[in-house]
């Protein structure tokens, strides 16, 4: 019998995304250049040798792990995180790796206690083909162009993470803490093109005279309103909050308002609101602890990527922002 996913948040997550594959990754290159033609074959006979090694995590690890979570803190309470035995959450592996090599992550999955029942090994395939037909609501990979064909395809929320593993060990996986970016993520780059454009007075004084009226959605609004509808359905008190979700965005007054009024429109309201004008927002980064960070700004994806998780949200490739595109230490395959 089908399963109806609708109100379950689905996150589809690259097998580079989620553990440290950087050495079969590097030596799958090294044996491309010693020789294309039996690279293939000689790499599945080496994975298929360490299949059951163990795999270290990734830095999307502890943000799949405190996804997952969710599930726990639903059943657990007795709240309604099964619904027609749907899970409140779902979380899939696709990987532009085929099924042979994909053995050594899924072993790895079940050797972590990870709840994952789905996943896909394409062999190389374009990764935005199978997106939809898994009804993902956000992708992280580790590879460029697979996030830029899922951006500019407009299927789901989108980001390059960037592979290196940052402090993931000290993240408290019980609760799930988001921080999001504002212009040209949650909202549209309308703003975002403004001000480069026109500097910062021209935005200002287009914000202030549209205060009372609403941003249009960007990549990341649907994802979420998702978020926050699940909040609702979780047990919440002063004490324990399950999912923590931040905004933090380098508005400020005039441009504050806007922002907030634009979110309770789509009927959300995030647990924290920082508008930071001119200040780096690595300080507050770093005492919110987020498993991950949504950004599009190369420059506070630098500042941040050493402290927290951090994530680039790509610009649609018809965007005019589209040429302050940067990928943080991108991978090949995912």
């Amino acid at each position: 019998m089908a399963v109806d996913l609708s109100n379950t948040l689905i996150v589809a997550i690259s097998a580079t995304a989620l553990f440290d594959l950087n050495e079969s990754e590097t030596y799958r290159e090294q044996l491309i250049e010693e020789d294309p033609l039996t690279a293939t074959q000689r790499f599945r006979e080496y994975m298929q040798q360490h299949e059951n090694d163990p795999l270290e995590i990734g830095a999307g690890f502890p943000l799949i792990q405190a996804i997952l979570n969710l599930n726990n803190c639903a059943r657990d309470n007795h709240q309604d995180g099964y619904q027609n035995n749907a899970p409140l959450v779902e979380v899939v592996i696709i990987s532009k790796s085929c099924p042979e090599t994909g053995i050594r992550v899924l072993n790895a999955i079940r050797k972590r206690g990870l709840c994952i029942t789905r996943s896909a090994f394409i062999s190389g395939g374009e990764v935005a083909d199978y997106i939809a037909d898994f009804k993902v609501d956000l992708f992280l990979t580790t590879n460029r162009e697979d996030a830029q064909s899922v951006a500019d395809a407009k299927i789901c929320a989108c980001a390059i993470l960037d592979a290196t593993p940052v402090n993931t060990f000290k993240l408290d996986t019980e609760q799930l803490r988001i921080a999001f970016d504002g212009d040209a993520v949650l909202f549209d780059d309308s703003g975002e093109l403004l001000y480069k454009q026109k500097g910062l007075k021209a935005f200002h004084d287009r914000e202030a005279k549209m205060t009372d009226l609403p941003i249009e959605k960007g990549p990341y609004a649907d994802l979420l309103i998702k978020l926050s509808l699940l909040q609702d359905r979780l047990p919440r008190t002063e004490d324990s909050q399950p999912i923590q979700i931040a905004l933090v965005t380098a508005r400020n007054a005039p441009a504050d308002l806007r922002a907030i009024k634009t979110l309770r429109e789509w009927g959300v309201s995030v647990d924290m609101a920082f508008f930071l004008g001119g200040l780096e927002k690595t300080s507050v980064l770093k005492t919110f602890a987020p498993h991950i960070f949504f950004d599009d700004s190369i420059q506070h994806i630098e500042a941040a990527r050493n402290y927290v998780p951090t994530a680039l949200v790509p610009y649609h490739s018809t965007s005019k922002l589209y040429k302050h595109t940067w990928t943080p230490r991108t991978r090949r395959s995912g």
